[in-house]
């Protein structure tokens, strides 16, 4: 466990001092569209990961690519950790996402958002911003852009209970875009709220389109059941995987009731 946690904070350094290098670096992407700077997002992303292994030991696979729609399109992910939230988008040309409207007010890192062209949303604004969302994705889906979105609306701990929420179906619904779910295991590699990185084999798996005009809640049950089925699948897989690297010591510790 030493040698995880030394290989664990040396990748945390890496990973932050290089995020602040690809900042400087991409300054110039101001001035050019904005295709210029989601090129830099996807080899950041495609870099960390690289980081992550050779460091860490944590390969990644992707199994379900061929299943990716192309132009507008919602993907629903599954959301243990904060590594999602960057390598997903190295699958797709237009990425966007939903996030806190104060992310959007951090110098230099909020600046890259807006010029992402991210959608900032008030959250303490209730159900007016629940509608300004959902017309905001609608309008850039159907300009072409691909929305990630994680239903759950937060990080969940890998065996916490799921706690989907209605926005997603909302979206969907005023999208008219097909959906494509995402399940993976990620938290018992890169745990919410915990520096520590550990190895073994991360999966992301891309599922089943759904197609657009389903009923809302049929599109919420077929969406939330597919995720969170596979999810545990890719999970109990990973802790078998860690039980014979580690002989039968859990690495990343079990979530208490």
């Amino acid at each position: 466990m030493t040698t995880i946690f030394l290989r664990s904070l040396l990748y945390n350094v890496l990973f932050y001092a290089w995020l602040v290098a690809l900042i400087l670096i991409a300054l110039p992407t101001f001035l050019l569209p904005r295709a210029a700077l989601l090129a830099v997002v996807r080899f950041w992303a495609r870099s960390s990961i690289w980081l992550l292994r050779m460091v860490c030991g944590t390969s990644v696979e992707y199994r379900g690519v061929e299943k990716i729609p192309t132009g507008p399109l919602i993907v629903a992910s599954k959301h243990q950790s904060m590594w999602e939230t960057f390598a997903l988008t190295q699958f797709f040309d237009q990425p966007l996402y939903i996030l806190k409207r104060e992310l959007l007010w951090i110098p230099f890192f909020g600046w890259y958002l807006r010029k992402a062209g991210m959608i900032g949303i008030d959250r303490a604004s209730g159900g007016k911003s629940l509608l300004e969302m959902v017309r905001r994705a609608r309008d850039a889906v159907k300009g072409g852009r691909q929305l990630i979105i994680f239903p759950e609306g937060t990080r969940t701990a890998v065996d916490a209970p799921p706690q989907y929420k209605n926005g997603v179906g909302l979206i969907y619904a005023g999208c008219n875009a097909p959906c494509i779910p995402v399940a993976l295991n990620s938290g018992l590699f890169w745990p919410r709220r915990n520096f520590m990185r550990y190895p073994g084999t991360l999966v992301v798996e891309f599922l089943d389109p759904l197609p657009a005009g389903l009923p809302r809640d049929e599109f919420n049950a077929r969406v939330s059941g597919v995720i969170e089925q596979a999810s545990r699948r890719l999970i109990d897989a990973a802790r078998a995987e860690q039980a014979q690297l580690f002989g039968g010591v859990p690495v990343a510790p079990r979530r208490r009731a």
